[in-house]
């Protein structure tokens, strides 16, 4: 018997790429995303056939569940994120031309990487309320109406307004104009080797004065409690841990769609830089060392 696909089947899971991409937007993780998704479609088939059928627009349905999902996770974060050891930063991704090896994953899977999911992006999302940040992912990011909108926050359309016009005065607040790529691209360039010479005159020179640098290590790693600041005392955190050491390699690589870091210990991702450059300096470094927010870059193939 010939097999013939099920459409209806089919375009539900045509969803499942942009259902990933928002929750990943919404969460930071990549991983709670994938749970989402996945809960999401469970109650989607938990739902009777003739219920299922009757839904006019499947893509919305589950749009709506997965928000939802990430709402009430996000709420429940903040208790998270106090007993978490140290700074929270969201989970990296490598970007989608480096994505190899049979552990890759479904393609359909991975996150389409704009603005949107830069680290500096995303570290400014996870400031808002959880409310502020669904409404305005969905309504900026996505273009959902504001009506749409107020059925997945579960307030009214005039709320939701609201909520992503402060979101948005948030975000203009707090990010300045973006750096070049190719410029971006330099001044990573000349940290990795002003790093590998400990040089710390040269790191001293590529940062900006009031410059912050952030580890995450979430217990699992070692890694600084508090952000270290001042272009100095960075200079000087980054030259007393040698890049070029025996088994160390330090290598150029995308971080969530722009220029950064992979650090690997004899072969092994051990942590990943992602850096915010602004007026021709390095502002801000965020160095992701939990080995549970590294499990994107265990199959991603970076060269030297």
């Amino acid at each position: 018997m010939e097999f013939q696909s099920d459409p209806g089947l089919d375009a539900v899971m045509r969803e499942r790429r942009q259902l990933i991409n928002l929750a990943y937007r919404l969460l930071g993780s990549l991983a709670d995303a994938e749970d989402v998704v996945q809960e999401t479609y469970a109650r989607w088939y938990a739902l009777p056939r003739r219920q299922r059928d009757a839904i006019a627009s499947p893509g919305g349905w589950l749009t709506t569940v997965a928000g939802r999902i990430c709402l009430d996770l996000l709420g429940s974060a903040r208790a998270r994120r106090e007993r978490y050891v140290g700074a929270w930063l969201p989970e990296p991704l490598p970007d989608r031309a480096e994505w190899g090896g049979a552990g890759a994953g479904d393609p359909a899977d991975r996150v389409s990487l704009d603005e949107s999911v830069g680290m500096a992006f995303l570290v400014v999302l996870d400031a808002m309320t959880p409310a502020q940040r669904v409404a305005f992912v969905l309504h900026d990011v996505f273009r959902y109406s504001f009506a749409e909108v107020a059925e997945i926050v579960g307030r009214t359309p005039v709320a939701c307004r609201q909520l992503a016009s402060a979101a948005r005065r948030r975000v203009r607040e707090t990010r300045a104009t973006a750096a070049p790529a190719a410029r971006h691209a330099d001044l990573v360039r000349a940290f990795r080797q002003a790093w590998e010479a400990q040089d710390i005159d040269a790191l001293v020179g590529l940062l900006a004065p009031d410059a912050t640098a952030t580890g995450d290590g979430g217990g699992r790693a070692r890694a600084e409690l508090h952000p270290v600041v001042g272009a100095e005392r960075i200079a000087r955190f980054y030259a007393d841990r040698p890049a070029a050491a025996s088994g160390v390699e330090l290598l150029e690589c995308t971080v969530n769609g722009e220029p950064g870091l992979v650090t690997r210990l004899d072969g092994v991702t051990v942590s990943v830089l992602a850096f915010d450059v602004v007026d021709d300096r390095i502002q801000r470094i965020w160095a992701v060392l939990n080995p549970d927010k590294l499990r994107p870059w265990t199959v991603v193939a970076v060269t030297p």
